[in-house]
């Protein structure tokens, strides 16, 4: 019996950098962990495509993602900003999406702080490495 390879239906890519969010999409599309992967430039965008994926607005032509890596520092609203929001707005109160950080510098303040926020499960450096990928589906989506 052959293993059935999980597949989930949509990531999402929360970075203002173009340089990574090329890699990560490339790896991502490489090992086929989504159906779709969607790059959103900032905690602002990020927010308003989940208020009407997850929130009252909700929308058939935004898909709920499964899986959201969100970077720390970023222009317009930073990955602190759109934590607090996500949380004050109750969207995915059911826990249904996996929030991981992604950081070039992980300074001891920013690792501190992100254990203020239950819905972040792990963090992880930039830019995402085939082993962590692999790490990622085998900790948080081995039974969907």
């Amino acid at each position: 019996m052959s293993e059935q390879k999980t597949m989930l239906d949509l990531v999402l890519l929360v970075d203002d950098d173009d340089t990574t969010n090329y890699l990560n999409k490339r790896l991502l599309t490489e090992l086929q962990v989504a159906k779709e992967i969607a790059v959103l430039k900032n905690g602002r965008e990020a927010l308003d495509y989940l208020e009407k994926a997850c929130g009252s607005e909700e929308s058939p032509e935004f898909k709920r993602p499964d899986l959201i890596f969100l970077d720390i520092k970023m222009p317009v609203m930073d990955g602190f900003t759109f934590l607090d929001a996500y949380q004050q707005r109750g969207l995915d109160a059911a826990g249904h999406v996996i929030i991981l950080m992604l950081t070039s510098s992980a300074s001891f303040y920013d690792l501190q702080k992100l254990k203020n926020y239950d819905k972040v499960r792990k963090h992880y450096s930039k830019a995402l490495t085939k082993y962590d990928v692999k790490e990622i589906m085998q900790d948080f989506f081995q039974n969907k």
